[in-house]
């Protein structure tokens, strides 16, 4: 079996995602990045009315776009396309491919009417990244009242980029780690209460560095009593940080309801001990208490406090949470279940 993966990255990010995912091919399935991203900037097409546009105006470089991915599918006789993220392909497009075609959620409700659910329509099959979506409805049932035609739950994972897979369990768990608590994300306008509690209460022991601006810096430190300027990290950094640090914070845009993210899987593969919101929807990717800590918020700083001044049990969770990861969350492992729930509903259509 043949996947066209259509991706949508830039630099270091573009040259290992797709590194990783062409180096997932076996003997039975193929797997054939696309980026998708330097033809036009995301920015114009990250909301489908926007797309509308775009394709409405026969955009040349939106076309171009669709003759080369067009022209790969054809050369490579590929049977399927998967789309992950910055959805660039227009559904009257979609309708001129004689392949298989699955949209790859990543966003959540926080985004999906403006990014994902003007497409389901015009795929074959879901595969969504988390179970989560409100209080009233889980993924699986908001994706089957919008039509779905087939939806499957197909968590994220972690790149051996964004680890050191050239260290063993021992190694790993062994390292020197002077960092008490890391984050590293984006400075959501809804994380800041959090964030801003935390760096109050441990100063120089948490490190934290974001996807940010000097804007979003102002109004976070005028908003919330000046916790600090944050700085943005490369990359590149995050597994040197990573490995430095004792305790990882995972805070996700809508608490419980967006659970599933990249750090998820990122901060145990580096033997980092994960205390993350997620309620009950945790329990989907680890065993809640002894591969992963969850909170609520209002008892997070209760519980980093617990965990520093409990070492062994810190290093017995976040060595569990490294075993379930190299054992169920790695890229290749993923990649592999996504063939198998394509060929399993191709072979059912």
């Amino acid at each position: 079996m043949k996947i066209v993966y259509s991706l949508n990255k830039k630099g270091y990010e573009a040259a290992y995602w797709t590194r990783e995912i062409a180096g997932c091919s076996d003997d039975r399935h193929t797997f054939i990045p696309f980026n998708h991203d330097p033809y036009l900037n995301p920015d114009r097409y990250l909301r489908a009315q926007l797309l509308d546009n775009l394709f409405y105006e026969k955009h040349p470089d939106l076309l171009r776009m669709y003759a080369d991915v067009s022209s790969l599918i054809a050369r490579e006789h590929a049977d399927a396309l998967i789309v992950d993220n910055c959805f660039p392909y227009h559904p009257e497009f979609l309708r001129t491919l004689g392949v298989y075609k699955v949209l790859r959620t990543t966003d959540g409700p926080a985004a999906a009417y403006d990014r994902d659910f003007a497409y389901v329509h015009a795929y074959d099959h879901v595969l969504f990244h988390s179970p989560a979506y409100s209080e009233q409805l889980d993924m699986r049932s908001k994706l089957a009242a919008l039509g779905a035609k087939r939806a499957d739950l197909w968590p994220l994972a972690v790149f051996d980029a964004a680890f050191d897979p050239s260290k063993s369990e021992d190694q790993l768990m062994e390292r020197d780690r002077p960092i008490d608590i890391v984050f590293i994300g984006a400075l959501h306008y809804d994380k800041m209460p959090l964030l801003s509690q935390l760096k109050k209460a441990f100063g120089r022991r948490f490190v934290m560095h974001g996807l940010t601006s000097w804007k979003r810096n102002l109004y976070y430190n005028a908003t919330y009593g000046f916790p600090g300027w944050v700085s943005a990290a490369p990359f590149e950094q995050y597994v040197p940080l990573y490995s430095k640090a004792k305790i990882g914070i995972n805070i996700h845009v809508r608490g419980d309801y967006t659970v599933g993210n990249y750090r998820l899987f990122e901060l145990p593969a580096n033997a980092v001990m994960q205390i993350s919101d997620g309620g009950d929807h945790l329990n989907s990717f680890f065993e809640v208490g002894e591969e992963i800590i969850g909170h609520s918020h209002s008892d997070l700083i209760d519980k980093v406090n617990y965990y520093l001044e409990h070492d062994d049990e810190r290093r017995a969770i976040a060595r569990a949470g490294y075993r379930r990861v190299m054992r169920d969350h790695r890229l290749r492992i993923r990649m592999r279940q996504a063939a198998d729930l394509l060929e399993h509903a191709m072979a059912s259509r």
